[in-house]
């Protein structure tokens, strides 16, 4: 079975999000591509370029688990979008645990982050917002062992 190329994954996952703002209103698809930049900025192989692409396509019901189950990509690709997709309810104790579990995982995470915590990014939020997310993602990277941007 042939596997989907780099460039068909960014489409799939473009259009999957084409539709969705960030909470600043800014395009989700901006988030993806600078994850997924980020990824590849960091050294990472091509299949976590691949699951950078898709890292949020599940919890945020841009693509089914069903899809991606049944997806022409390699099963570490899938392994590391289903280890870095919060589940409902789960705690982040949890959650990072199975990042860490998970090769390749981790280097999404970090990229993920990094976007997330930018300044540029951060400023456009209200400060309760803003503060409250900057919490959340240092407590993230300490459970993640990330030190620095």
């Amino acid at each position: 079975m042939p596997q989907l190329t780099l460039a068909q994954v960014e489409a799939i996952a473009r259009e999957a999000h084409s539709r969705q703002t960030d909470k600043s209103g800014r395009p989700y698809t901006e988030h993806i591509q600078a994850v997924a930049h980020g990824v590849r900025d960091r050294g990472g192989s091509e299949d976590q370029i691949a699951a950078a692409w898709l890292h949020d396509a599940i919890e945020d019901d841009a693509l089914s688990p069903q899809w991606l189950a049944e997806a022409e990509l390699p099963q570490s690709v899938k392994d590391m979008v289903l280890a870095v997709s919060k589940r409902p309810g789960e705690d982040l104790e949890s959650y990072t645990a199975r990042v860490l579990a998970v090769p390749g995982a981790l280097l999404i995470k970090e990229a993920d982050l990094a976007h997330n915590a930018d300044p540029a990014r951060l400023a456009l939020l209200d400060e309760e917002t803003r503060e409250r997310l900057k919490a959340k993602y240092a407590r993230t990277r300490a459970l993640l062992g990330l030190t620095g941007d």
